[in-house]
């Protein structure tokens, strides 16, 4: 009996506990909504950024992010409680606004790059206004500006405390410092417990910060932004960190690096004249893609056919997109982890394509038909070699010839013709590069695309006998169905240009080499729709109907392949005239051309395609690569078999160790210009033996 009433004593002072906590717990909230309420809209603002952006199951069910973002925020408001109650709204609403201000740009920016923002990319803001209505049309979007409910919620509890007198209470000094350490040491408790949840694979990616969809989903947005500053602003300050240990490994890494073995193809165009055509936003996909019997793009499949054509090349683009691939393409480098080199390291010494070129005597320019500070080609082009740019005050840009986001394709090639005539006339050699405009997102000009059709039409028969026609709408109207109109025109520009080339008798000694930029920034659930489209509903078909094609993650980031040509007039039905399969990335281009027309730079990332062949891995500045037998995705850790065969743990990390290697010693290139200070290093020595030989 007695031991009952015991258990029963101690069962009322376990519950006047719990009333007793949950009354102060009630208290905290009440003399507390402000600050809470920040709490709650910056940690909900940032978990909706996630949610909204990347659509993958650990993303959904990690806790992390929402720890560190919780842990940013209680520090940021601690300090809050050092104002008087009347000051402290607007010491929180300023900060509300400018977190939903990070996950709204973020958010846009996610919608255009699958990538988050960072603050080394506010020096390319003076270019949003060339591209406009690409962001409006073709990113903006309803979930873009749901972070606005985080201040509005905000302010709604501000004016709902002020009609209760809530701020008229009196705190004194001691007090409100008490409550700033007491909410300091909260927020350290919650980063601690953040801190012991990360991997040393976390901590790794975190500090390399290539691939930023990893680091969002692991450290959440805040964290990451935090981190960007540091790794943005790291760059300006270069010659006082890391500059000893980058050379170091950049003297350890080229040391080994030997020109490839000669093979067939060595100096089969040594002499000739090279026109390289930088065919924007153009897919591979686009080359077996059919409507109603009629080829979306039928001249660049014929000039596939007819020349040299490498199947399996991808793009190798960061934030910088177009300038990214032009400076891949012509140094075999990768972009760099923070900013872009066109602006942010525009006045490195490069070992380009053109610069090696115009050592073998040729003239070399570029021809397009956009501002020439976009992207800021006119300083990045010096140093890339180019001896002339003709941007868009060499041309005649009148109303009726605006196709998307400048000067159609079609205008812009018949206007550069005389050009090429010209230089044709006064050089003996030349390098040119012409870069496509009109197939650029957001591909909204359907009125000046043609009548190419993207819908579906079937013949059929009647009970009495009779056919008609009937069309179904399928892609009409749709974002995915503009593109392909637009990559039709462009594709019948292009068959122009082969027709003025070939009637200006510049073909005769010119090899053509052209290539695609990027993917097009299609959503996956576009191709979803296309593969997967119900006719007789017009819609698409649900994911648990039999005929339901999946089309992964895996399938979208191979699909972004991009075509790689090379075509002569004369190559059709000879040796030259093949179908490459083997992967190649856009760095391989650099050392294949240089084999093909003499030209040699030691500090190339890439390989020459004939040269390591099927050995080949493709990089991606996300850390994620690729071969002829696997896809590895880093953010996941997983990777994809593409034939079949078995792939041991030891190949995995071999060649993710390779990826890391490759990355670091691109950017280091770069941002700390290590080729111009071994230029440098080698013309000291050179002056030395010169002393001790008293010459």
């Amino acid at each position: 009996m007695k031991k009952k009433i015991k258990n029963k004593k101690e069962q009322l002072v376990q519950l006047f506990k719990r009333i007793k906590q949950d009354h102060l717990i009630k208290k905290y909230m009440k003399n507390n909504v402000l600050f809470l309420t920040f709490v709650f809209t910056c940690v909900l603002n940032s978990t909706l950024l996630r949610f909204l952006s990347m659509h993958l199951i650990e993303n959904y069910l990690s806790i992390k992010p929402i720890l560190a973002d919780t842990a940013v925020i209680v520090l940021i408001g601690a300090f809050g409680y050092l104002l008087k109650p009347k000051n402290r709204f607007s010491y929180y609403l300023t900060f509300d606004i400018i977190l939903s201000l990070i996950c709204m740009i973020n958010s846009i920016y996610y919608t255009f790059y699958t990538s988050f923002a960072s603050v080394s990319m506010l020096s390319l803001t003076q270019y949003i206004a060339s591209v406009g209505d690409a962001v409006v049309e073709n990113v903006l979007q309803i979930k873009d500006i749901v972070y606005i409910f985080g201040p509005i919620l905000l302010i709604a509890v501000h004016i709902k405390l002020k009609r209760k007198n809530y701020y008229h209470k009196v705190e004194l000094k001691s007090e409100r410092k008490r409550k700033t350490l007491k909410t300091l040491i909260a927020g350290a408790v919650i980063a601690v417990l953040f801190t012991i949840t990360l991997s040393p694979l976390d901590i790794s990616r975190f500090v390399k910060q290539w691939n930023r969809e990893y680091v969002v989903m692991k450290f959440g947005i805040y964290i990451y932004q935090l981190n960007d500053i540091v790794t943005s602003v790291q760059p300006k300050i270069n010659s006082l960190f890391g500059y000893d240990k980058a050379l170091k490994e950049f003297k350890e890494y080229y040391k080994d690096v030997k020109k490839g073995e000669s093979n067939q193809y060595t100096n089969i165009f040594a002499g000739k004249n090279v026109l390289v055509i930088h065919a924007e936003s153009m897919q591979n996909n686009l080359l077996d893609m059919k409507f109603n019997g009629k080829d979306v793009v039928p001249n660049l499949k014929r000039i596939a056919n007819e020349g040299m054509y490498f199947s399996n090349f991808y793009p190798q683009v960061s934030v910088g997109t177009s300038s990214d691939s032009e400076l891949t393409f012509t140094t075999s480098l990768l972009p760099t982890q923070s900013g872009t080199a066109f602006v942010s390291y525009f006045d490195r010494t490069y070992n380009s394509i053109p610069n090696l070129m115009a050592d073998k005597g040729y003239f070399t320019f570029s021809m397009h038909a956009n501002t020439a500070d976009f992207w800021n080609r006119r300083n990045m082009y010096e140093h890339l070699g180019y001896e002339k740019f003709y941007s868009k005050a060499d041309y005649e840009v009148k109303e009726e010839n605006i196709v998307g986001l400048g000067l159609s394709d079609k205008e812009f090639f018949k206007q550069s013709i005389p050009k090429l005539q010209d230089i044709n006339e006064k050089h003996n050699k030349w390098y040119g590069l012409m870069i496509m405009l009109s197939n650029h997102t957001p591909f909204s000009d359907v009125e000046h695309y043609g009548d190419y059709e993207v819908n579906m039409k079937e013949t059929v028969t009647k009970e009495d006998g009779t056919t008609e026609e009937v069309v179904y709408p399928y892609l009409e109207g749709r974002k995915l169905g503009n593109y392909i109109k637009s990559a039709h025109y462009a594709d019948e520009a292009l068959g122009e240009l082969f027709e003025l080339l070939e009637q200006s008798n510049l073909l005769d000694n010119t090899v053509v080499v052209i290539y695609g930029d990027h993917d097009a920034r299609i959503s996956r659930k576009e191709y979803d729709y296309m593969y997967n489209y119900d006719k007789e509903k017009d819609k698409k078909l649900d994911s648990d109907d039999p005929n339901y094609k999946e089309y992964d993650s895996y399938q979208y980031e191979l699909g972004r392949k991009v075509p790689f040509i090379i075509w002569t007039k004369d190559m059709k039905g000879t040796d030259l005239n093949m179908k490459v399969t083997n992967v190649m990335g856009m760095y391989d281009v650099m050392p294949t051309l240089g084999n093909m027309f003499g030209f040699y730079n030691k500090y190339q990332l890439g390989h020459d395609i004939f040269d390591i062949k099927s050995n080949n891995i493709v990089v991606f500045p996300t850390g994620n690569w690729v071969t002829n037998k696997i896809y590895y995705n880093s953010q996941k850790g997983e990777y994809l078999s593409l034939d079949n065969s078995a792939i041991s743990e030891e190949e995995i990390n071999k060649n993710s160790e390779y990826a890391t290697k490759l990355l670091n010693i691109s950017n280091d290139v770069i941002v700390y210009d290590l080729i111009a200070k071994s230029q440098e290093e080698k013309d000291i020595l050179t002056y030395q033996e010169g002393v001790q030989d008293g010459s």
